[in-house]
């Protein structure tokens, strides 16, 4: 765009469209511009060109951060920095202490990154993340882990739930559960790729701990540093080199970023105000603040999103040892952690189109949920067939994995404004990262082999995210029926006014 041409933002552009109004019936459908198709198109590709990668890559590089703790547990680290560890607390504590943070920043986090432009933002916290999680390595005892974790916690907590509110300045509420599965399915490719490195790993044998190995072949190459016993770390860690990537290429918002000349920075503000128009920019609603900590809906998300995380937090830390249960080693145990991730990264991609195509988000989660809860269910109740229960551990991850996909996707398109996505989703996920705390602690030595007590409260939380995710999409079905009854059915293609109401503004309609 040049220079002599005033810049669109976002405020102006709202000045240029027409206010929704309602007519009694069905309104008549405008007939599609095959042109404006086109572009749209030609723009959606563009985007996912630039900011998938980016988004993609540092979730992977997250969530092996934060999920690499399970494979170091069958790498001696409790024998190496615990004593031993003979009841499993010490090593529980380290893996709940990073949620304890996690779950304290995320909604300040949230609602300040709004402040800031988003490259800057995601850049500082994965280069903050990448120097605590390479310093893992570093540690030679209980507190030195544990406040490397806290720290990893702190960092995290400002990314991962401003990716879904970023998404949604670009993207539409069709095309949302697609883009969120790709990001958090990189979640479970860490899970594979975290596997496939810890097995080559347990077939080196060097000065180096092999678990010390393990955090420093996941930080690998940059700078190295001496420490203690001749450890070398490294401080060029992937998410550090990656926050510098994306603080030069990562877009801004669609009214101030570079990437877009006029035509299309014209077009992207049209996208990011089809489906609701209020506050935007460097600003805070305080009342969509306030009306968010209102919402019974998010609450009951919430409740969902425990659950799931609850099953998160232990598949992520005790996977590879549940698999050793079923009679292998300690490296093939690691080796078969990567076909569940797998399987989990393929259905999660699959529900998220079928969601995005028919517009329906709680349905598909349900059923995802249920697949989880069954395969729960198989470990508590099939106790001599292995491969029963090897196939019990594709369900659990790829129903837990899926169903998390799909409901950071539902609430992105749900909350109506800018601020109250900012406070809603980091709300909902604050909830549910409690789970992870609980999860962390189900499965200790103690419990071994069977893991009675893991297992069920997991199978239970699972088949209550199935119960509250039909409640709330018989809840947003009813709701926006009882608009249409009062108001009709709002013209499509025009803007969704929510400066005030959020989602509460009459002519808004949920994704069910």
């Amino acid at each position: 765009m040049s220079s002599n041409k005033p810049q669109l933002t976002s405020s102006s552009y709202d000045d240029k469209i027409e206010d929704v109004s309602f007519e009694e019936g069905t309104s008549p459908t405008p007939t599609p511009d095959p042109d404006r198709i086109a572009e749209e198109k030609a723009l959606v590709r563009r985007l996912d060109r630039r900011i998938l990668p980016i988004a993609c890559l540092l979730y992977l590089f997250a969530y092996l951060d934060r999920s690499n703790l399970g494979n170091a547990r069958l790498q001696q680290l409790p024998e190496d920095i615990l004593g031993g560890d003979p009841t499993g607390e010490l090593f529980d504590m380290i893996n709940s202490v990073f949620f304890i943070t996690y779950i304290v920043f995320q909604i300040p986090a949230t609602v300040v990154s709004k402040l800031f432009p988003p490259r800057v933002w995601m850049a500082c916290t994965a280069i903050g993340w990448g120097l605590s999680s390479t310093l893992m390595a570093t540690a030679f005892n209980y507190p030195g882990m544990i406040v490397a974790r806290l720290f990893l916690g702190i960092f995290e907590s400002g990314f991962g739930p401003a990716i879904p509110l970023y998404f949604s300045f670009f993207y539409t509420k069709q095309e949302m559960g697609l883009r969120m599965a790709y990001w958090f399915g990189f979640a479970a490719v860490a899970g594979a790729f975290g596997g496939l490195v810890a097995f080559g790993i347990q077939q080196v044998h060097a000065n180096v701990q092999n678990w010390r190995l393990l955090f420093i072949v996941e930080a690998s190459s940059g700078i190295s540093i001496s420490v203690d016993y001749r450890l070398m770390v490294d401080l060029g860690h992937p998410a550090v080199l990656l926050g510098i990537v994306t603080l030069f290429f990562l877009p801004n918002r669609p009214e101030s970023t570079s990437l877009f000349n006029e035509r299309e920075r014209e077009l992207a503000l049209e996208r990011m105000n089809r489906d609701s128009s209020g506050d935007s920019g460097a600003t805070v609603n305080k009342a969509h603040i306030w009306m968010a900590l209102k919402d019974w809906r998010i609450y009951t998300g919430g409740v969902i999103y425990f659950g799931l995380n609850c099953a998160l937090a232990s598949i992520s830390a005790f996977l590879p040892t549940i698999i050793k249960t079923l009679g292998y080693s300690n490296a093939n145990a690691q080796l078969l952690t990567v076909p569940p991730y797998a399987c989990a990264a393929v259905v999660l991609v699959l529900f998220c189109m079928a969601s995005d195509r028919l517009q329906s988000r709680g349905i598909f989660m349900a059923i995802s949920s249920g697949i989880g809860g069954i395969g729960y269910l198989l470990m508590l109740t099939v106790l001599d067939n292995n491969h029963v229960r090897y196939f019990a551990t594709f369900c659990i991850v790829a129903g837990t994995y899926t169903t998390i996909g799909i409901i950071i996707a539902w609430f992105a398109h749900n909350l109506g404004s800018e601020t109250k996505k900012a406070t809603g989703i980091p709300m909902f996920m604050a909830i549910g990262q409690c789970g992870s705390v609980l999860g962390s602690h189900l499965f200790p030595k103690t419990q071994g082999p069977r893991y009675i007590k893991g297992f069920a409260i997991t199978c239970a939380l699972e088949f209550l995210a199935v119960v509250c995710a039909i409640i709330l999409t018989i809840s947003y079905r009813w709701e926006n029926a009882r608009r249409n009854k009062i108001y009709g059915k709002p013209r499509p293609g025009v803007k969704i006014n929510t400066l005030e109401l959020a989602d509460k503004a009459p002519e808004f309609r949920y994704v069910p």
